[in-house]
C-alpha cells in the first residue's frame, strides 16, 4: 500500500468511526424514557458508547490528517486481502440474531450469533461455542431482568428456566 493509499484509508476508517459515534449519540437521544429513571435511564451507556466513539473517530482523524498511523503498523502491511469466508459467517451471525431474536428470544438468537463469530474466526468446535454462548447469554438475560430491573422480554429458553424455577414469565 502506498503512503497516499494509507492516509485515504485512514481519514476514511476516522471519518466512519465519528459518524457512528454520532449516529449512536443521535440514537441515544431517542430512546423513550419514563420519569421512574431518577438517576440513571437507558440512554446513559449509549451516550457513553456513542460518546467513545465519537472522540476515538475525532482523534483517528487527526492522526490521518498528520500523516496516518496504518503505514507505521507492520501487521496492518502484512494482513494481506480481507477473507470473504469470515465476513460471510459474520454477517450471517448478525442476521441470525435479527431473524431469531423475535420469535426465539435474545438468548438463543445472540447463542446463534455467537457460534458464528467464533466460526469466522477460526473455531471449529460448534458445540462448545454453543454451549459457552448459552452460558453467557442467559448470564445477561439474567443480570438485566434480576440485578438491574430491566425487561427485555423472556424468550422460549428464558420462560422455560423462569417457570422451571418457579418464577413468573416475563
Amino acid at each position: 500500500m502506498t503512503r497516499r493509499g494509507a492516509d485515504a484509508a485512514d481519514l476514511a476508517a476516522g471519518v466512519f468511526v465519528l459518524l457512528l459515534g454520532g449516529v449512536a449519540v443521535w440514537a441515544a437521544g431517542v430512546i423513550p424514557t419514563t420519569p421512574l429513571y431518577a438517576q440513571v435511564g437507558p440512554k446513559a451507556v449509549p451516550y457513553v458508547v456513542g460518546g467513545g466513539l465519537a472522540g476515538l473517530g475525532v482523534l483517528l482523524v487527526a492522526a490521518a490528517l498528520r500523516g496516518g498511523w496504518s503505514a507505521d503498523l507492520p501487521e496492518v502491511a502484512e494482513a494481506g486481502p480481507p477473507n470473504p469466508r469470515a465476513l460471510g459467517w459474520l454477517g450471517g451471525g448478525l442476521v441470525m440474531n435479527l431473524l431469531l431474536i423475535g420469535p426465539l428470544g435474545f438468548s438463543l438468537s445472540a447463542a446463534a450469533q455467537f457460534v458464528c463469530t467464533a466460526r469466522a474466526f477460526g473455531s471449529t468446535t460448534p458445540g462448545r461455542d454453543a454451549a459457552i454462548a448459552l452460558a453467557v447469554s442467559l448470564a445477561a438475560f439474567f443480570l438485566f431482568v434480576e440485578a438491574l430491573g430491566v425487561n427485555i422480554g423472556a424468550g422460549v429458553l428464558e420462560a422455560a428456566i423462569l417457570r422451571a424455577i418457579g418464577r413468573e414469565v416475563i
